[in-house]
């Protein structure tokens, strides 16, 4: 038996061959018990290179992503990652790691409010805890950009390293996990009065299994996909994934840590004329406009087309906070769902034509806030998004005569 968990290759015949017997409908807690009799503990390598192999012998991925959540389940707890590499701070995986926790935090929210609604009778007003599930299932909708950024930044440096099997199979559970949590969207949006039997209907058809695709996926990268990644790919590849990811954006969290591998040299790069942005009024460096754009009195965010975030400003005194987690979100997920309904008649007004522009002003905190919406049009008139810009008026609303001397007094 000693020679059997020892031998990889027999090792990994025997976990090839309990993943078909898995396949072929045998009870994956039989199966489970099996694997941990015999192995112990499984290397994660293990389990990616089995998935690969049957995918190489012909088993469609279609077959292995419907039955994968099975053998998951039966592993779940058996798999070993002993060896693995830790990411530092900065680096993708603990980026990816620290998402996860962020999706973690709203999943277990929404297992408390779950439980606090079956607990209620059928017949009482449970409005108030489905407006709670509400927000966070709306939270973990953000997963679009951490699944993004797996499926165009990760999974093709994998590929180049020969392994398709995983990526192919986790993308089609990526979108499963879309379906899902669109399905529990839309069902939260057909109404905000629920009675308790009403909401627990809710939770079972359309909200849980729409959570535990999620869990279920966290686990699935944190046991085999983040293990693997680090111990395949160099950290030039890392780099590059590193600096393409702002680009999508991040999920419920934001980096604070700047990650540069030691054993790389990165040349500074030297701005010559070429590499400014020329605008027909002049040009910039990039470092220029970004310098410029914080410095002006106000916070502009920026919407495109598609109502998509895209940048706001990161001056030193801002009214609303900001976090990078937001860039590449859809902005109706960026509002309380009390006011969605005022941030969907703008868009539709200024994609429409009717209007361009939409002013709000408050008092905040003692201090008289600006809020003001702009429709961006191209010289052709075609929409192409949202500017909002938010000003702190008070001092100035207090302003009376006139100041024609230089004065630096504030």
């Amino acid at each position: 038996m000693s020679e059997l968990i020892n031998n990889a290759e027999k090792r990994r015949a025997l976990l090839k061959h309990m993943i078909k017997q898995l396949h072929e409908g045998q009870a994956p807690e039989a199966v489970k018990a099996q694997l941990i009799q015999l192995l112990g503990k499984v290397p994660y390598e293990d389990v990616v290179l089995v998935e690969q192999e049957l995918i190489s012998e012909g088993m469609p991925p279609g077959e292995i992503l419907k039955l994968c959540d099975i053998h998951t389940k039966a592993l779940e707890g058996a798999i070993s990652q002993e060896g693995s590499k830790e990411a530092p701070p900065g680096h993708p995986v603990h980026t990816f790691l620290q998402e996860n926790r962020g999706l973690g935090w709203h999943l277990n929210e929404l297992k408390k409010s779950f439980s606090k609604i079956e607990k209620m009778d059928d017949d009482e007003d449970a409005s108030a805890e489905m407006a709670e599930v509400r927000n966070h299932i709306h939270a973990l909708t953000d997963v679009d950009k951490h699944y993004k950024r797996k499926e165009n930044l990760l999974f093709p440096y994998l590929e180049k390293h020969g392994i398709t099997g995983p990526p192919t199979v986790m993308w089609g559970k990526h979108d499963e996990a879309r379906e899902l949590l669109n399905s529990a969207v839309e069902a939260l949006a057909a109404t905000q009065e629920y009675s308790a039997g009403e909401a627990e209907s809710v939770i079972e058809l359309a909200l849980k299994p729409a959570a535990e695709a999620i869990e279920e996926m966290i686990y699935k990268e944190e046991e085999i996909l983040f293990p693997m990644s680090m111990d395949t790919l160099e950290d030039s590849e890392w780099f590059d994934i590193y600096n393409q990811s702002l680009e999508i954006g991040y999920c419920l969290y934001d980096p604070k840590d700047e990650w540069r591998p030691q054993d790389i040299d990165i040349p500074e790069k030297e701005v010559r004329d070429g590499e400014r942005i020329q605008l027909p009024s002049g040009s910039f460096t990039k470092d220029e406009i970004n310098t410029i754009l914080n410095t002006i009195p106000f916070d502009l965010t920026f919407v495109d087309k598609d109502d998509t975030v895209r940048y706001f400003t990161q001056g030193k005194e801002r009214i609303f906070e900001r976090s990078r987690a937001i860039l590449g979100r859809q902005v109706q997920l960026c509002h309380p769902p009390k006011s969605v309904h005022i941030v969907e008649k703008i868009l539709e007004d200024f994609k429409s034509g009717k209007h361009d522009r939409a002013a709000f002003w408050i008092e905040m905190k003692g201090r008289f806030i600006s809020i003001e919406y702009y429709a961006l049009r191209s010289r052709e008139g075609e929409y192409q998004g949202v500017l909002e810009v938010s000003q702190d008026l008070t001092e100035k609303r207090q302003l009376e005569g006139e100041q024609r001397l230089l004065n630096y007094a504030e």
